[in-house]
């Protein structure tokens, strides 16, 4: 009787042990292997009232796992859909970074339009501006930027001193170039050179968390892009971070 109970009472222990930790390595196989953390960011795109309906019950932790399934169902159900998803994989305490972007170079300086000074003698002087304006040159670009349109990931894990905890900092961020506007007009005999300056949408957190081994977060909301580039109210996209402990090789 004795033997069965204490064989229970270890069953029991074992069980429980199991649920409180996914990781539970009875064999103690992974103990001596090297730790990494993986990182995954989703940017998850829905209706405002939609938002406002999961939000409704006031967070009590950061565990946000029921939460990312309710959100996985309106995904299945059309109502919601992924905008990206970013992964990346880090040794803890140092920078990782993962990208997927365009380098869009645009100008930021400009030289004015230019007339010469000296014209051909022997000529009236309506032919002389005639002339002039015949070989002026257009706003001339004299200096450059670049800026990364696509997405990106920056992070720094690093494991608590539990093994279950992990400290993180992240810089997720999406970028569209929306349109280009033009700041001044300028039309020769020779085509038009106008100065335009580019317009992006940026969709970004930058934030530290305190985070459990394979919990979800909700990080952040952000509004998404309109039609026009303009920020649109009425969308949202949620900010979606798991981190996972995981060993090296086999």
């Amino acid at each position: 009787m004795r033997f069965i109970l204490f064989a229970f009472c270890s069953l029991h222990f074992a069980t429980a042990t199991s649920a409180q930790d996914s990781n539970f390595d009875p064999l103690g196989e992974h103990l001596d292997r090297p730790k990494m953390i993986r990182v995954m960011v989703e940017f998850i795109e829905l209706p405002l009232p939609e938002l406002t309906k999961l939000l409704a019950e006031p967070r009590k932790s950061a565990n946000d796992t029921d939460l990312r399934k309710a959100t996985g169902k309106l995904i299945e159900s059309g109502v919601a859909k992924h905008a990206e998803t970013q992964l990346v994989i880090a040794r803890s305490g140092e920078a990782a970074t993962s990208e997927g972007i365009l380098e869009y170079i645009y100008p930021t300086e400009y030289e004015p339009s230019q007339i010469p000074n000296k014209v051909k003698t022997g000529e009236s002087t309506a032919d002389s501006i005639v002339f002039a304006q015949a070989i002026a040159t257009g706003p001339t670009p004299t200096a450059f930027e670049v800026r990364n349109t696509g997405s990106t990931l920056e992070i720094q894990p690093a494991i608590g001193v539990d093994a279950h905890i992990i400290d993180l900092r992240l810089s997720p961020e999406l970028v569209e170039h929306v349109r280009n506007e033009i700041w001044a007009e300028w039309n020769g005999p020779h085509g038009a050179s106008h100065i335009k300056m580019p317009s992006f949408f940026s969709n970004r957190i930058n934030t530290g968390l305190t985070l459990v081994n394979g919990q979800y977060c909700l990080a952040g909301t952000n509004s998404a892009c309109g039609e026009n580039g303009a920020p649109d109210h009425q969308r949202k996209i949620l900010l979606f971070v798991r981190a996972d402990i995981i060993a090296a090789g086999l």
